[in-house]
C-alpha cells in the first residue's frame, strides 16, 4: 500500500499507572524516543489483508445502518446513509485501514492500548488525488484515536488543509431552472460524466428513431464531463440549476452526544456517535457531482421530483445507480412509479465497486461474466439483468485505425523527433502520485527492456487532470513519451496502437474487441479486469514480463474467439438498438414472462444474438 501522508507523526509508547498507552506526537520527539514508536507514513505503507479489510467495512456499516439510517431523511424519505453510502463506506474503509496497520505493528499487537491524540490536529483531512475534481477524505491519526474514544477538547474536526481550502465554484456556468416548455417526455436520462453521456446518447438516439422523447439531464461539475447537445431530434438537454452543487450547511442530525455505543473491528472498540460526527464533515463540506453535500442531496431531490412531475416519463434512465445522484434518482424513480433501467458503463469485478449495490428495475450488463455480480448486486425486488452488451462499443467497427495511428506518431513525433516504429498507450485511472508512479516504473522499465523500437503515449482518464504526468514525462529516459490531449483519452487513440496497457480500464475491453494486445499491468495483487483469465489479455506484474509481452506483439490484429469476447462484452454493433427495445416493450407490456431468452436464478444463460437476460 502507497504511504498515505496526513501530518508529520509519530506513535510512541507510553506508560499509565503500568498500562501501555500509545501517544501521537512530533517526529522531532520520535529522535529522543526510548522506547517503541513509528512514524505514522511507515504505518499506513502497511500492507493489509483485503478480506479482513473487507469484513471490517461490512461490520461498520452494518452497525451504522443500525444505530443511524433514520437519523436524517430527504422529504421524500431517502435515508441519509442509503444516498451517502458510497462516501461514507470510503471513508469507513480508510478507519478500518488504519485500525488493521496499527494491529499489523509487532510492538503494538504485543501491548495493545488506548491512544492519545496530538493536540489542535484535525480529525478529517484529505488525501492527494490525481483526480481534478474528487475529494479523497480521509482520517487522520487523532482521528482514529478519537473514534476510539480519546479525549479532544483542542481539536477541531476539519483538518488546517480542509479548513483552508479554497471553495472552487462547481456550479453550471449556465443556469437552468425548471422549464415551462418540457411536456411529456417518455424517458428522463440522467448524466454526470462523459462514461455516462457516451453509454447513454446511443440509447437516447435510437429511441428518437422509435418516435420516443427523452430528456437528458446534465449533472455534470466538471466542464469536461459534460454532455454534447446533438443534433438527434426528440432528444431535449438540459443543466442543473447553477448553483445546486455548491451547497454547504450543517447535516442535521448526524451531531450526536457522546453514548455508549460500539462497534469492534479486530480488537479495537469504534463509537459509532463520534464516528458519525466525523461523517458530518463529509456531508457537509462536499460538492460538484461525484459527492454532492447533504443540503445539495435535499435540494436535488426536489429538482428531480419537479421534473417528474412536469414530464412525466414511464421510464428513468441511468448509467450509475450506486454514488448519491444516482441512488436518489432511482429512489425518485420507484415513489413515482416510472421504471429504472441501469446500463453498465465501466467492468466490474467484484473488488472493483465501493458498495456492491444496484437498485435500478432493470439491469443492462455488458457480457456474460457480469451476469453474477448484477444478480448478487440488485436490490430491487423485481430486478432483471440482460446482458445486452455496450452501447458506446456500437462505433468501434468504424473506427479509422490509420487516423488514430498519426494522431500517436505525431504525439511522439514533436520537437524533430523520429517516431517509434511501434506505440504501446497507457490507459490510466486517477490513482494516487505513488500509485501512478509504481505502474509508471513498469511499463516505462519494461519498454526499455523490449525488443523493438517503442514508444509510450500516456491517456489521462476522463477524470484525471494532465499535469498529473508532468513529472513523469521529464524522468522519462530514452523511451519517447507523450501524454494524450484529456478531451481525446483513450477512446480516441487506442485503435492505433501496437499494444494497450492498464489496470483496468474499460478501455482494456475496447482494445480486446479490436484485437490489440492488452497488458493487465500492477504488482501481484492488484485488481485488473481479469481479462487475463478470458484469453484476452497478458497478466504484468513485473519489468520482464512486460517486456516479454511487448517482445511478442506481432503487427495486425490478433483473432480471437467469439465466446471468449461475449464472455467479457456482447459485441454486435446494435447493442444501443436492442436497451431502446426492451425499454420500450417495458412500457408497452410490462414482465416479458414469455420471452425465450429470459434466465432465471440457476438456468444456464447464453449470450445469444437477441441477448440474454436474468431474473
Amino acid at each position: 500500500m502507497s504511504p498515505r501522508t496526513t501530518g508529520g507523526l509519530g506513535l510512541v509508547r507510553s506508560t499509565n499507572t503500568g498500562k501501555p498507552m500509545w501517544a501521537l506526537v512530533g517526529t522531532g520527539a520520535l529522535a529522543h524516543a526510548r522506547t517503541d514508536h513509528v512514524h505514522t507514513t511507515n504505518l499506513e505503507a502497511t500492507t493489509v489483508d483485503k478480506q479482513v479489510l473487507r469484513s471490517g467495512v461490512e461490520d461498520v456499516m452494518a452497525a451504522l445502518d443500525h444505530y443511524s439510517a433514520t437519523l436524517a431523511s430527504t422529504p421524500g424519505g431517502a435515508g441519509w446513509l442509503h444516498v451517502q453510502h458510497v462516501p461514507v463506506r470510503r471513508f469507513v474503509a480508510e478507519i478500518v485501514r488504519k485500525l488493521l496497520a496499527l494491529n499489523g505493528w509487532a510492538p503494538f499487537a504485543s501491548t495493545p492500548g488506548p491512544l492519545t491524540l496530538a493536540p489542535y490536529e484535525g480529525l478529517v483531512g484529505l488525501r492527494s488525488s490525481s483526480s481534478r475534481e474528487y475529494l479523497a477524505y480521509t482520517v487522520t491519526w487523532s482521528g482514529v484515536a478519537y473514534v476510539l474514544g480519546a479525549a479532544a477538547p483542542h481539536n477541531p474536526t476539519r483538518s488546517a488543509q480542509l479548513r483552508n481550502r479554497a471553495r472552487t465554484s462547481t456550479a453550471n456556468t449556465e443556469p437552468s431552472p425548471l422549464p415551462s416548455d418540457l411536456g411529456r417526455q417518455d424517458v428522463l436520462a440522467l448524466s454526470w460524466t462523459s462514461r455516462h453521456a457516451a453509454t447513454l446518447t446511443p440509447v437516447l438516439a435510437e429511441l428518437a428513431r422509435g418516435g420516443q422523447r427523452s430528456l437528458l439531464l446534465d449533472l455534470a461539475t466538471d466542464a469536461a464531463e459534460r454532455c454534447s447537445a446533438g443534433s438527434v431530434t426528440g432528444i431535449e438537454l438540459r443543466s442543473a440549476p447553477s448553483d445546486l452543487f455548491t451547497l454547504s450547511g450543517t447535516a442535521e442530525g448526524l451531531h450526536r452526544p457522546d453514548d455508549e455505543q460500539v462497534v469492534q473491528v479486530e480488537g479495537h472498540g469504534v463509537q459509532l456517535a463520534r464516528l458519525i460526527r466525523l461523517l458530518s464533515v463529509l456531508l457537509e463540506t462536499s460538492g460538484g457531482c461525484t459527492q454532492p453535500s447533504w443540503r445539495t442531496v435535499v435540494r436535488a431531490e426536489s429538482w428531480l421530483d419537479d421534473m417528474l412531475s412536469s414530464t412525466r416519463p414511464h421510464t428513468v434512465l441511468l448509467s450509475n445507480d450506486t454514488s448519491p445522484l444516482g441512488v436518489l434518482a432511482a429512489h425518485a424513480a420507484e415513489r413515482r412509479g416510472a421504471n429504472s433501467v441501469h446500463v453498465q458503463h465501466g467492468a466490474w469485478t467484484a473488488e472493483s465497486v465501493a458498495w456492491p449495490a444496484l437498485h435500478s428495475r432493470d439491469i443492462i450488463v455488458m457480457g456474460e461474466r457480469d451476469l453474477a455480480l448484477g444478480r448478487g448486486w440488485a436490490r430491487h425486488p423485481e430486478a432483471e439483468v440482460h446482458v445486452l452488451g455496450q452501447p458506446r462499443f456500437d462505433v468501434l467497427a468504424g473506427l479509422s485505425r490509420q487516423a488514430q495511428r498519426r494522431y500517436l506518431e505525431k504525439l511522439l513525433a514533436s520537437g524533430g523527433r523520429r517516431a517509434p516504429a511501434r506505440i504501446a498507450v497507457w490507459a490510466c485511472q486517477p490513482f494516487n502520485p505513488d500509485h501512478l508512479n509504481s505502474h509508471a516504473d513498469l511499463l516505462l522499465d519494461g519498454l526499455a527492456e523490449a525488443d523493438g523500437d517503442w514508444g509510450l503515449v500516456i491517456a489521462p482518464h476522463p477524470a484525471q487532470g494532465a499535469d498529473a504526468f508532468n513529472a513523469l514525462v521529464k524522468r522519462a529516459g530514452g523511451t519517447p513519451l507523450a501524454v494524450a490531449d484529456p478531451r481525446v483519452g483513450a477512446r480516441g487513440c487506442l485503435a492505433g496502437a501496437d499494444a494497450v496497457a492498464s489496470a483496468y480500464s474499460t478501455c482494456g475491453i475496447e482494445a480486446a474487441l479490436l484485437g490489440i494486445p492488452v497488458l493487465e499491468i500492477g504488482p501481484p495483487g492488484e485488481r485488473t479486469l481479469g481479462l487475463a483469465g478470458h484469453g484476452l489479455a497478458t497478466r504484468c506484474e513485473a519489468t520482464g514480463e512486460v517486456a516479454e509481452a511487448l517482445s511478442g506483439v506481432r503487427g495486425g490484429p490478433a483473432p480471437i474467439p467469439r465466446a471468449a469476447l461475449d464472455a467479457v462484452c456482447r459485441w454486435r454493433g446494435d447493442s444501443a438498438a436492442r436497451i431502446a427495445r426492451l425499454i420500450t416493450d417495458r412500457a408497452t407490456s410490462g414482465p416479458r414472462a414469455d420471452d425465450s431468452t429470459h434466465h432465471h436464478p440457476g438456468a444456464a444463460a447464453s449470450p445469444k444474438d437477441e441477448g440474454a437476460s436474468v431474473r
